[in-house]
């Protein structure tokens, strides 16, 4: 059943039983994220959470891209754009609040990634439970390599899932592509599977979870991450204001420029 918002371009939701299926697909094979993009999938997010009818989620990209991240050439994402400070800080706000909507979801939640997962595609892939990739899919923080902090709530959650060092190697190494079984031995996914499976999977997941009584699997759920992220907000209270700092930094509009240049 599709429970789709009509209002939405990129985001499609139907309910199978009590398995949310939510696909983010613009039709690219490169799945960027806009701010029509992330305002959608922030919604899906907030109307899962809302529906007592569904105990698993399975979010799923495109077969040839889970995401490439932050969309560098959307308008209404350029700090340039944008008159007041206010709604410059609002606008860089918007990667934080879509993953900490999907954070937040009681519902068991899973993700099958294929093609690639890029800067804001692995911090939203990292916001959910579980992670399912195909078995060429890479993954790639660029966000340093471009002037930017890694941000959206990202840190304390890939420091929970692969440590302290292979963040700073993740993060770091910014334009070094990881492949699936790399990340899969550092526990950023938990599945591999072969190439154009990687949904099923994730829907798999979710019906499994979904089996589980819910009160029971909510309760654990909130009681696993209330104990990793206890220290998160200490973290990650800056997040959006370094966003706001670090893309009117010279280095990341002249490293912006060069890479659409590319393009």
């Amino acid at each position: 059943m599709n429970i789709s918002n009509p209002n939405w371009r990129y985001v499609r939701l139907r309910q199978s039983d009590d398995i949310a299926i939510v696909t983010y697909d613009r039709g690219d094979d490169i799945n960027a994220l806009s701010l029509q993009a992330m305002t959608e999938l922030t919604e899906a997010a907030n109307q899962i959470k809302s529906n007592l009818n569904i105990s698993a989620v399975a979010l799923v990209g495109s077969q040839k891209a889970f995401s490439a991240g932050r969309d560098l050439k959307d308008p209404a994402l350029d700090p340039r754009q944008i008159s007041t400070l206010l709604e410059k800080r609002h606008i860089a706000g918007a990667g934080a609040r879509l993953c900490k909507a999907w954070s937040e979801i009681e519902q068991f939640t899973t993700c099958g990634i294929e093609g690639f997962a890029i800067g804001g595609g692995v911090a939203l892939a990292a916001s959910l439970d579980y992670r399912v990739a195909g078995r060429s899919t890479h993954f790639r923080a660029p966000e340093t390599a471009l002037g930017l902090s890694m941000s959206w709530g990202s840190v304390p959650r890939l420091v929970n899932l692969i440590g302290p060092a292979r963040t700073k190697q993740f993060l770091i190494h910014a334009n070094q592509r990881f492949s699936a079984e790399e990340v899969y031995k550092w526990g950023l996914v938990q599945e591999i599977v072969d190439d154009g499976d990687a949904a099923k999977a994730a829907i798999s997941a979710a019906k499994k979870a979904a089996k589980i009584p819910p009160v029971a699997a909510r309760m654990v759920k909130r009681a696993v991450d209330a104990y990793a992220n206890a220290l998160s907000d200490a973290i990650i209270h800056m997040d959006t204001d370094q966003v706001l700092l670090t893309e009117n930094d010279l280095e990341h509009l002249e490293a912006v420029r060069t890479f659409l240049a590319k393009d």
